[in-house]
């Protein structure tokens, strides 16, 4: 089946709202939510001895160049000894976004914003997300600020958490800051604008890759992932590109796990329960042994981050291009990650791919509801006024939050599929080098090597798993539903 339309955009937000209905969330904000809305004013610069002033410091954002909900700020400081200080700023949306509250029951409802192929459906309506609670240029604001100590080896020698007003002083983008950081390309204007930026992003810089040779020393995984997203020329789908990791987004990155850690830390000396985000010890371990010994590297019987870590590094190094596809197969066989409550007293599950035991996910509280969710426990920990949430209420939002995001998942990628159906819909017939992605009773599925789609293994799959490299024929797509399928031709050239 094909779809002839030209304005592919419309025809891909049409069966973005189709599918959320379908799946039980909500595309639109009530009438009680945007009344809500309407009443609600910037929240006037609180005054007090539990607010520091911040404003001076050189706070700069680093998103997407197309971001508008700047959930964080950072900024750093030289210390003695080779140290430096890393601030990171997170966005109060609890002070507008009270509990109960009808823009809160939808932002509970969805749990995220939803990124389809052609629509954003923010969890906040967008007045919230990307002006009174955004961290916006030039703009003041209160901010929970994370503060961290990081000796010259990457170690958290102390942090502290508080509130402070801030102002975003430089609004920059990924692809600039990592261009200029790695000398391949001019530095933004809007850094030359700020005196003292330029340093102070080489000194975060700094401090991030410490923390990343850290955590790679203990075992968190070099993980890359081939995530397509379109490129309209108008109405029409001109292409999928591939969007890459890069210097900027790890710097960010870093600070954001190193704060996260620092927040569920600091919920537990408070004797507060926490919401951690956990990867469980590997479901399929023994596929992961497995495709090491494809590539003459051994791994230990047993499930672990160190061992994995070294495979990968030499795996990278050995074939750089194929690299992704080797990562992609390793996470689906790592298995998802999930929300659970660690109790005052209690230990949370570790995250395995990022080898830290202690992660609650707090930095982007516009756009994930744990996240604020956290921001709530937070704020009433700072001020030592009792836990906001019940135990048994945190855990029943733990499992909502993990059910919702798989949900969430599935409809961007099925959005996805029909974006790329749309691509594709003049190739039927044509065949394509392939690697199996996903194996199990309810299907197979490849990934196409020239062109980052996924599709269905209709014919050929037995005795196929994940991570084996295919010749495939494209059969036959549709749109609406964002089915793609092919069947298998001979095993690929290796």
């Amino acid at each position: 089946m094909t779809e002839n339309h030209n304005n592919h955009r419309a025809i891909l937000q049409s069966i973005a709202h189709r599918v959320m209905l379908e799946r039980g969330l909500l595309p639109d904000f009530s009438s009680q939510a945007l009344a809500e809305l309407a009443q609600l004013q910037h929240p006037a610069a609180a005054a007090g001895t539990n607010i520091r002033d911040l404003r001076n410091l050189l706070w700069a954002s680093i998103d997407n160049d197309d971001s508008r909900d700047l959930d964080q700020l950072t900024v750093a400081e030289a210390l003695p000894g080779d140290n430096i200080k890393v601030l990171v700023a997170v966005a109060d949306v609890d002070s507008l976004v009270r509990n109960g509250s009808a823009i809160d029951e939808h932002a509970r409802h969805n749990t995220t914003s939803i990124y389809t192929a052609a629509e954003i459906f923010p969890m906040l309506p967008e007045r919230l997300s990307t002006d009174l609670t955004s961290l916006n240029f030039d703009e003041q604001r209160i901010a929970l600020v994370v503060e961290m100590g990081i000796d010259a080896n990457g170690n958290i020698q102390d942090s502290d958490i508080f509130r402070a007003m801030v102002v975003n002083h430089a609004k920059l983008a990924y692809n600039s800051v990592a261009a200029w950081l790695d000398g391949t390309g001019n530095k933004p204007e809007s850094i030359t604008a700020v005196s003292g930026l330029e340093e102070n992003l080489r000194l975060q810089d700094r401090a991030a890759q410490r923390m990343k040779h850290l955590r790679h020393t203990h075992g968190a995984l070099s993980l890359e992932t081939i995530e397509a997203r379109p490129v309209f020329d108008g109405d029409q789908i001109r292409a999928l590109e591939v969007e890459e990791k890069n210097r900027a987004k790890e710097l960010i990155e870093d600070f954001m796990v190193a704060a996260n850690g620092v927040t569920a830390r600091y919920l537990s000396t408070k004797k507060f329960p926490s919401i951690r985000r956990v990867v469980r010890i590997p479901k399929r371990w023994d596929r992961i042994v497995e495709i090491a010994r494809d590539h003459k590297i051994g791994l230990p019987e047993n499930p672990d981050s160190k061992s994995l870590e070294n495979f990968l590094i030499k795996a990278k190094a050995m074939d750089p291009l194929r690299y992704p596809d080797l990562s992609l197969a390793v996470i689906k066989l790592l298995g998802s990650g999930e929300y659970v409550v660690a109790p005052p007293e209690g230990i949370a599950p570790g995250h395995f791919g990022l080898a830290v035991k202690d992660y609650a996910h707090s930095t982007a509280p516009n756009r994930r509801y744990p996240d604020l969710l956290t921001q709530r426990l937070l704020k009433a920990a700072l001020v030592n006024t009792p836990v906001p949430y019940r135990i048994d209420e945190l855990e029943s939002l733990a499992i909502h939050c993990t059910q919702t995001e798989d949900v969430v998942n599935k409809i961007e990628r099925q959005v996805g599929k029909s974006a790329a159906a749309l691509l594709l819909e003049q190739r039927i017939g044509e065949q394509f080098d392939a690697i199996v992605t996903g194996a199990s009773e309810k299907g197979t599925w490849v990934r196409l090597q020239t062109i980052p789609v996924e599709g269905k293994l209709v014919a050929g799959f037995e005795g196929l798993d994940v991570g084996h490299r295919i010749r495939v024929k494209l059969t036959s797509l549709d749109v609406q539903r964002g089915f793609i399928d092919f069947k298998k031709i001979s095993s690929s050239r290796n």
